[in-house]
Parts: structure tokens; sequence; C-alpha cells
């Protein structure tokens, strides 16, 4: 796949022309008005029909097939199996000895919000002014040329969910991203995905308020109630003028549209919380105002309470093994993900770390050691999940990705051997059936502009 720069300050495109784009809206079906200002314009790059042969394929739907064979096609996966049929055109891929994964998913990012090189002016993921800044829609801090887009996706991760900053209660929307190429924030948005909602508690909102409030954790959760109140009489008024119609509208007001949309469903709650208590604390509050939480993020504790996390649909994002950087952080431990797992919970493996990012494969295989050290049999079909098609779900796209299943996004890796060895890299990696990274060919490597004369071109992709 040639390389071509595109305008002098462009970003350098994979030489494929886009096809037809996915329609569908950029947001869920929203209850606000304008609720859809900034579309997503994503269209999926051309791509031919590709057959991978003789590979041992994790499908994160059932066990892994040996020596099996996957079709993708038009975008979509169109057979997985021990055979295909495949159409005569067909590119054939051998894959002995290598194996297949859906593309990982990472449900926690702040990639091109805080952009490399992390330096003031691309620290964009904190609004840092008022404890609840619902107002503010993390996109407009996305810069697509970081540097760090294409390393992500040489390490196999297709989807990531960007997500504002944990230092205020209410951090504002989320955006969803496809790992492609694009000199805007919109050709990367996940056509048709929802907006989440970043909240979070403990100790980084009382740091960063502690000379304005709030200083405490009750203060914290004041503040959320306060602020949901306002969000529910918000609701209710526009809710009454969207059934009748009658008169001027309600005046909008940016933040509490978006906490409205939350209360509605619209928009998915992603909860930063550490410690066991106060995830237990605010599962009551979101009872109180009848809002459902996604996923607590980071989670220290999830370990501590994986029973009513599991009873209550509330899927864990978590580390391997982080823990220890602060008093919230001391009572981690590393089988956190293999218990929740255990419980029946939705576990996920996610990064917070433009380099962890990279490697969700491996920090995978390090939570699954640490589930058989105390006796929990996690197989490698359970990790699997935990960085496809359970990310997939926390951020309401199960039904489009994270798994390979016909008729499903084409999101595929190629690995060149076991996808929990530390020796093994992702090889190819295709989004929507278009191939975007060959790790064997720099002329499919992804380059920000960034990057043009000081990179070498022929990197490897070396992540």
């Amino acid at each position: 796949m040639r390389m071509r720069l595109k305008g002098l300050l462009s970003t350098l495109l994979l030489a494929a022309l886009p096809v037809a784009a996915q329609t569908a809206p950029g947001a869920g079906a929203l209850s606000a008005p304008n609720a859809n200002p900034f579309p997503s314009t994503y269209t999926r790059y051309a791509s031919r029909p590709t057959v991978i042969r003789n590979v041992n394929i994790f499908t994160a739907a059932g066990p892994l097939i040996r020596n099996g064979a996957i079709l993708i096609q038009d975008g979509k996966v169109v057979s997985v199996g021990a055979t295909v049929d495949a159409p005569a055109d067909a590119v054939v891929i051998d894959g002995t000895g290598k194996y297949v994964t859906p593309g990982i998913v990472d449900d926690h990012s702040h990639l091109g919000a805080n952009a490399a090189p992390s330096v003031w002016a691309r620290s964009d993921a904190n609004e840092l002014v008022n404890p609840v800044t619902g107002y503010v829609w993390v996109e407009h801090s996305v810069w697509p040329q970081d540097p760090q887009f294409p390393r992500d996706l040489a390490g196999g991760v297709t989807t990531i969910q960007v997500l504002p900053g944990s230092g205020n209660l209410f951090g504002g929307r989320s955006v969803i991203l496809k790992m492609v190429p694009s000199p805007s924030v919109q050709g990367m948005k996940f056509p048709g995905a929802k907006y989440g909602l970043k909240m979070a508690c403990g100790e980084n909102p009382m740091r960063v308020y502690s000379t304005r409030g709030p200083q405490t954790r009750m203060g914290d959760v004041a503040g959320y109630r306060a602020a949901w109140i306002q969000a529910e009489a918000y609701r209710r008024r526009w809710d009454k003028w969207l059934a009748d119609k009658t008169g001027d509208p309600p005046t909008r007001d940016l933040n509490l549209e978006t906490l409205a949309e939350a209360l509605r469903g619209n928009i998915l709650v992603h909860q930063h919380c550490y410690m066991a208590d106060e995830m237990m604390q605010l599962i009551d509050v979101s009872k109180e105002f009848g809002y459902k939480i996604r996923s607590f993020h980071h989670a220290i504790e999830a370990y501590k309470i994986a029973d009513v996390l599991a009873k209550e649909g509330i899927a864990a994002s978590m580390w391997a093994d982080w823990g220890g950087m602060k008093m919230e952080m001391m009572d981690g431990v590393r089988a956190n993900m293999a218990i929740v797992h255990a419980a029946g919970g939705i576990t996920i493996m996610h990064s917070d770390d433009a380099s962890g990012s990279q490697r969700l494969n491996q920090e995978a295989a390090k939570s699954m050691a640490a589930g058989r050290a105390i006796g929990i049999n996690i197989t490698e079909e359970d990790a699997i999940k935990w960085m496809t098609i359970n990310p997939a779900w926390a951020i309401g796209l199960e039904d489009k990705i994270g798994s390979l299943v016909a008729g499903k996004n084409a999101d595929v890796v190629l690995w060149s051997g076991n996808p929990f060895s530390v020796y093994t890299r992702a090889e190819k990696v295709w989004i929507d059936g278009a191939m975007l990274f060959d790790r064997l060919d720099p002329r499919q490597q992804w380059r920000t502009d960034f990057e043009l004369g000081f990179v070498p071109v022929n990197n490897g992709g070396s992540r």
C-alpha cells in the first residue's frame, strides 16, 4: 500500500481510496435538540476479499479453532470455521503457526487528548475549572496526528474510547475512535457509537479542588447528587416540551444536556473509582437517580465486591498489576481480574496508558497467570474476551465488533504466534476488512505528519 502526503500539514494517509460510508449518526438516538452537531465522517478503506487459512482462531465467541480459516469481505466477517468457501479473487494468507483474534478494544484511553510529545500544550484531557464539566466533549481536544495512534494500531488495537481525565466529578463526554489515519477527529469517529460520560470519585477531585471544594469524599457524593438533581429537572422540562411542543423550548444548557442524556440511557456512564466501599456508594447514587453505571474504571478493589458487580451487571475495567501509587490504590491484588471473572463479572483489560495500550495482550497474559496462581482456571478463551468482546460491550458496540462471527465488522488481527506470549507481535491488522498495518511491509505502516523527517520510514512498526 503506497503512502501519500495530502496537503502540506495533512495526515500521512494510506493510499487506499475510501469507499461508501457506513450510514449512521455519530451518536445514539438522542432526545436533546441538535444532539449530534459533530457527526462521524468515517469511510472505510477499500479492501479485497481475504482468506486467512491454516491459522488458530480465537473468536471470542467460542473455543479456539485450530488450523481453521476466516473469510472477510466487503468490510465484514463472512465465515469462520475449519474451512471456508472463498471467492476466486480472494487474497489468501497462509497462517500456519500463527493466531487470529478480533481487533483489541481499549475502553480507557487518552490518546489524542493527552498527545505525544507529553508537553503542556498537548495535555488537553482535563478541563480543571469546575467539578462538573459535563459540557466539554473530549473529541474537541483530540489531535488526529498524535504519533501514539499508529503505535496502538501496531499493537493490534482497532477501537478505543478516548475519555476526559479524572480530575472532575463529571469530566465530560468521551468519544469512540477507529484506529485509522484521518486529518480530522470526525474521520476517526466510530459511526453509530454512543457517547460516554466520564465521572470520577475519590482522591483526584479531592486533590484538584482541595481549596475550592469538594475537599472530602462526602463532598464528592454531595456534588454528584446536586448535579443529578439539576439534570433530572432539566430532563423533565425537555421531555414535557418534546411531548407537546407547546410554546418556546426550554433554554439549552450544555452541561445538563449531557447529564440528562445519561439519565435517559443514551450516554453510557464510565466511573473512575478504586475502592470497593466507594463503588458501593456510587451504585446507591445511580439507583437514587435511575441511571446505570456501565463500568467502574481502574477498580483496584473490585475483587472485594465481585459478586455485587456481577449481580448489578456493571463491568470492571482494570489493570493487570498497577497499584500502590496513592492511598486508594494500596489494597490491590494481582488476581483482581481473575476473581471478578470467576464471580461472573464483566471483566475488562484497559490501559489508561499510551504504552500499556500497545501491549494489552501481554497485560491480559499477566492477569491470566495471576488467576491460575491462586487456583482460578482462566483459559486463553476467557482472557481474549477481556480485551475484545467485553470492552466492546462496555462502549455499547458488542453487536458490531469484539468477536469474529459472521456479519460483524472485520476488525481482525493476525499475530506472529500465540498472542499471550511476550515474543508475539501483531503482524497484520485489518479494520472493516481493509489491511491498515503490515509489520512485514513498511509501505503499509501509518506515520503521522508529526513524525515526518524525524522517524525513519523503515521502522518495522516497532512498539
